[in-house]
């Protein structure tokens, strides 16, 4: 018996369109699949691109409120720190002038009171260490100048700009290593937002009274 040729034809037409039509299909599903997957990961990439607001990185005694330590001075009692007595002045100046909501502090030393200040030359008399705790002495100094002049801590905003010189050794270059005692001290107190400032870090062959470091700070008073 011979095939029937049209049914034939009409056979392989329907398996053609049933191919066709999955094909199709098929293909949409990928392009919905596609899409719904490209906006995803469009939504995920756009997540990680958004930088966190200023509000959620801000560390305040406003924002402080909801931390066990409600002001600078709370902080400072917590972290079992002692300020040295105001250091007495070298010279014909002024520790500590505002201007406006700016707030300026002439050059300190690491004062410790009836002990005097930490002396000699980074690198030569001091180890790297003994640099970083005067530095870190000099800030104590520098915390009870803005206590003494604002009467408060809490009206510090931030600190902006500090220059530290380090009495150093010719051979000695960690001088960035030195300040970086009184910088950690200031994220302490005031929190890595406000207490981190613009900095300069200097070597020096001499300080007054070879004391080891000296540094000045430019702050924002808050009224």
């Amino acid at each position: 018996m011979r095939p029937n040729s049209g049914l034939m034809r009409r056979e392989q037409a329907q398996k053609t369109s049933v191919t066709f039509s999955f094909c199709r299909g098929h293909g949409a599903l990928n392009s919905l699949f596609s899409t719904r997957n490209s906006q995803f990961y469009g939504q995920r990439t756009h997540f990680r691109e958004i930088a966190p607001s200023k509000k959620e990185l801000r560390f305040s005694p406003e924002t402080s409120k909801h931390l066990p330590m409600d002001t600078i001075s709370d902080r400072i009692t917590a972290l079992g720190l002692t300020l040295p007595p105001s250091p007495p002045p070298g010279g014909i100046y002024k520790p500590f002038v505002q201007v406006g909501s700016l707030g300026y502090l002439s050059g300190h030393g690491p004062y410790r009171g009836e002990s005097g200040y930490i002396i000699g030359k980074v690198g030569r008399d001091l180890d790297l260490a003994a640099g970083q705790e005067a530095a870190r002495q000099t800030g104590l100094a520098l915390l009870r100048t803005m206590k003494d002049a604002l009467g408060s801590l809490d009206r510090v905003a931030r600190l902006i700009k500090v220059l530290g010189l380090v009495n150093s050794a010719d051979d000695f270059y960690q001088h960035p290593q030195v300040i970086n005692g009184f910088s950690q001290l200031m994220a302490d107190v005031f929190g890595p937002e406000h207490g981190i400032a613009a900095r300069s870090a200097i070597g020096t062959n001499a300080l007054p009274g070879n004391m080891a470091v000296e540094i000045e700070v430019i702050l924002e008073v808050r009224d």
